[in-house]
């Protein structure tokens, strides 16, 4: 995965395009692409800084987080429920997720989903 550039080449580009110098000569003169020198440079004018934005990192789970305690009522309700049918579930109160996105959400819950006694034995499990 790409690292960022330090923040303080960064500013120095930005600073060099605000003291007068196009973005074709801050970028050749510090190394760097005209259009990282003229995004920071706007960046800078924008919201005040040229920090980099967070890199990685979990994107997405937000969405599935409000429906957070209507999927715990749900699996409460039947614990021994499939993924499948608990998507299907969802779908019909108008949450559309999908079974890995909640394979993800019952693991950074630690919730364990264990196979009860309904479930068959093992073939290989004869006495």
């Amino acid at each position: 995965m790409p690292t960022t550039l330090s923040v303080d080449l960064r500013q120095r580009v930005a600073s060099a395009v605000s003291a007068g110098a196009t973005y074709r000569q801050a970028a050749e003169r510090f190394g760097v692409s005209r259009a990282s020198a003229s995004r920071w440079s706007q960046q800078k004018r924008r919201v005040g800084h040229v920090a980099p934005k967070p890199l990685g990192g979990d994107q997405r789970s937000r969405h599935i987080e409000v429906h957070a305690e209507l999927i715990r009522r749900t699996y409460q309700a039947r614990p021994q429920i499939l993924l499948r049918e608990l998507r299907e579930a969802l779908q019909a109160h108008g949450v559309a997720v999908s079974t890995s996105s909640l394979s993800r959400f019952f693991a950074r819950h630690r919730i364990t989903r264990k196979r009860g006694r309904c479930t068959q034995r093992s073939r290989s499990e004869t006495t």
